[in-house]
This record gives C-alpha cells, structure tokens and sequence, in this order.
C-alpha cells in the first residue's frame, strides 16, 4: 500500500474513533495530566502541545500542565517519560525520530520503541531541501550536475540523521557534498539565504521565502509532494529508498490500559478533526495539517520508521 492510500484509510478510521463503545470512553483523568514537550518553550512542538492541552480543558474540563523537558531532541523527555506510571496522567509531545532514530546511535540506547505507548500523531513536518532562488537551481539535478563539473557544494544540515542523508543522497548519485552543521530548520534556511551554505535541509521554515519567491525547493524529502512546491521531486528521483519528514507525536509510558489508550485517541482525534478548532488552524498554517494516524497503524508506522532508519545508518557508515 501506498503512504497515500495509508493516509486516507487511517484518517478514515480515525474519523470512526467517535464511534468507540462508550466503556472505551469511560475513563476521565483523576487529577491533572503532566504534559511533558520535548522542545523549548515557544516552538512549533511547544505550540502543539500547549493549543492540545488548552482545548481538551475546555471541551471537557482536563487539567493538562505543560512542561518543558528538553535536551537531546527528544531523548531527555523521553526517559522522563518511560518511568512515569502508565495511568493516563502522564504523557509526551515529542516528534518520531526521538524513538525511531534516536535509541539507535547510542552506545547502550536508554529505550525502545517497545517503553513506549504511540497515542497519535498530531501533524508532519514540510522537510525540502532548498536553495536561494537567485542561484539559477529549480530542482535537486541542477545541483547534482553543478557537483559533477566540479563545484564544491556546502549542505546545511540540522541533525545527525541529516548529516546521513547528505552523505548517502551524494554517495549514491555519484557527487561529494560538504556537510555544515546549523542549528534548525531556520537556521538552515537563514544559512542558505546569508550564501553560508549553496543549499539546506528546511522541515517548513522556508514555505513564506518560497512564496515570496527567495528561496525554491529543489526536492521534497517527504513521502508525497510538498504542499508550497507540489512541483518539487520526491528523493525517490535521485535513487533515494528513504524519507526524512517527521511526525509530531503524543505518547505515554508502555502498559496503559486499553479504555485510557482508547480515550486518549479519541480526544485527540476530536480536536484535530475540528476544521474550527485553533490546533487544527495552526497545523495547516505552520505544518502539513492535522495528521491523525493512531492504533496499530501508528504501531506500524513507527516500526517501519526504526527499521528505514537502521537501513539508511548501515548504508551512511559503508
């Protein structure tokens, strides 16, 4: 199955959460919720999680406490977490590469996936890889030729599995790319813009430059077109088998019960799906829009996930 044909029949079934027996929807949390956030205060996934907690409070009276515990991009929140009781009170904003990439570059990993209870995906990212307009590039090939008659190429890269990327997108179409660490989506595309770098790694940072025509796409490394640049490649046109988008996640330790799993769902389900509602506004207007992926299929997901990232570290250490 296509991840497009995934994505439509999980947000139909997401849509059928509503209808869960009324025992699965029986549980209330017994006192107020800890909310750890992965991020620091005032980012995309602080946001998430703070307009989730607000609205759950005023459907249904939840007293949700956000906390920042940040560090390590997600690992620090997600050790916190893992030894929280599994009661419902206690959950996590984090994003998908904190459990499905992270735990595999540590020498001895803090936790699996299997520590950990996937409630639902809140929204994904809009990852490009991108370029100053005003360079002539349109797509990934014109840079991947410019690399081939001989101009040194500089990345701006935000994370270590980016770092991978570069490494195995120019090992496998026959090029050199120079790696240059930078601190985040915006300071990848900041580094692009001040010709820091030639090109950059941008999870959605860069979609007002690119509509206001200073910076373009050249790829999508999402599995499906990106909303500001449809035009734009998948990487699968530059022998890429990997993508490099992340979801934002809510999860909670590994144990909880099934009607608490099964209330959390469909609460959150309920407030992404609400066209009116202010985190539904903010992921179309920051992100790819609500993504509402849960149950087994999110299990699933996750899975596949940690395995294309085991694949794609084995091929950047080759």
């Amino acid at each position: 199955m296509t991840f497009a044909r995934l994505r439509t029949a999980l947000a139909g079934a997401a849509l059928m959460l509503g209808a869960l027996p009324a025992a699965a929807q029986d549980w209330e949390p017994q006192g107020p919720v800890k909310m750890m956030i992965a991020f620091s205060a005032g980012g995309g996934a602080d946001t998430l999680g703070r307009l989730l907690a607000e609205e759950l409070n005023t459907r249904h009276g939840w007293e949700i406490i956000p906390e920042n515990v940040t560090g390590k991009g997600g690992v620090t929140m997600a050790v916190a977490l893992k030894d929280e009781p599994a009661d419902g009170l206690s959950i996590g904003i984090s994003v998908t590469e904190a459990t499905a990439y992270a735990p595999q570059t540590m020498r001895s990993p803090a936790y699996t996936l299997s520590d950990f209870t996937f409630l639902s995906t809140i929204t994904g990212t809009q990852m490009g890889i991108i370029a100053k307009s005003d360079r002539g590039w349109r797509t990934l090939s014109d840079v991947i030729a410019a690399a081939k008659s001989g101009e040194t190429i500089t990345v701006g890269a935000m994370s270590q599995k980016l770092a991978d990327a570069t490494y195995v997108l120019a090992k496998r179409n026959g090029i050199q790319f120079t790696t240059v660490m930078t601190g985040g989506g915006k300071a990848s595309l900041n580094a692009v813009i001040a010709d820091d770098v030639d090109i950059g790694w941008s999870a959605g940072a860069q979609t007002a430059s690119v509509r206001a025509g200073d910076v373009v796409n050249l790829a999508s490394a999402e599995a499906m077109p990106l909303n500001v640049s449809p035009d734009a490649p998948l990487l699968s046109a530059y022998d890429m088998p990997y993508t490099f988008g992340v979801k934002f996640l809510v999860m909670a330790p590994d144990g909880l019960p099934a009607e608490v799993r099964e209330t959390w769902q469909a609460r959150i389900a309920e407030v992404l799906n609400d066209p009116d509602g202010k985190l539904n506004a903010f992921t179309r207007k920051v992100f790819s829009g609500p993504e509402v992926i849960q149950g087994a299929e999110l299990d699933a997901y996750m899975q596949k996930s940690f395995d294309a990232n085991a694949e794609l570290l084995t091929e950047s250490a080759e």
